[in-house]
């Protein structure tokens, strides 16, 4: 690790403390992601200098608005984020169950070779979030994404979940009051947006409920 990584590392963790044992987890996560990389792009390259802040801390910021939540499902996990990271902060609470849906054949394998290194509570899912949302929405508490979709088609995909009363958390750019106006010409939502804790202009989408709007006579 040189010192830019290191300093980093050191950063993120300024910004969103763990333990101990969560920070190897994580750090076994990141030798994987570094040594796949060759190979898949998993993250953008011009990334990687920063992956302590621009994907671990970016997404550790989720855990304390999920309160004690253990049952998490994450939409189009790619290369972990938040999905992986989520998992190895709560792998040190009895019952935790993260489920990381990937229709990307090469990022799911690299999601279930990583989860087998760190020991975490994860399913990965192969699949399209079509197809298994309704199938698994039950007894989902939280649901996350990140750099996934607009927001309106972005609603689309989690409904199922939160029909079933999960509280969605999604991790969005500076255009999210943008893309709130848009959605809300066909959901009634109740949302939160709070302010990235890492990125200057982005930002975090609490979704606590949202209804599709009937059409117009």
């Amino acid at each position: 690790m040189n010192s830019s990584d290191s300093s980093d590392r050191a950063r993120a963790f300024r910004l969103t403390p763990v333990s101990r044992e969560t920070e190897d987890r994580l750090v076994a996560i990141v030798a994987l992601l570094e040594k796949w990389q060759r190979t898949i792009n998993l993250v953008a390259p011009a990334t990687l200098p920063v992956v302590w802040t621009r994907h671990i801390a970016d997404s550790l910021q989720l855990v304390p608005l999920a309160g004690e939540a253990t049952r998490w499902v994450d939409l189009g996990s790619g290369g972990g984020f938040p999905g992986l990271v989520i998992a190895a902060v709560l792998a040190e609470r009895p019952g935790a169950d993260v489920t990381l849906v990937e229709s990307d054949s090469r990022k799911a394998a690299f999601l279930r070779e990583a989860s087998r290194i760190a020991e975490l509570p994860v399913t990965v899912l192969p699949s399209r979030i079509e197809q298994v949302a309704p199938k698994i929405a039950a007894g989902v508490e939280i649901v996350s994404a990140r750099a996934l979709a607009p927001l309106p088609k972005l609603i689309d995909l989690a409904a199922p979940f939160l029909a079933q009363g999960a509280t969605g958390l999604f991790l969005k750019g500076q255009d999210v009051d943008n893309e709130l106006t848009e959605a809300s010409k066909s959901w009634k939502i109740q949302a939160e947006i709070k302010d990235s804790l890492t990125d200057p202009g982005g930002h975090v989408l609490i979704v606590r409920a949202a209804e599709p709007l009937k059409p117009a006579p």
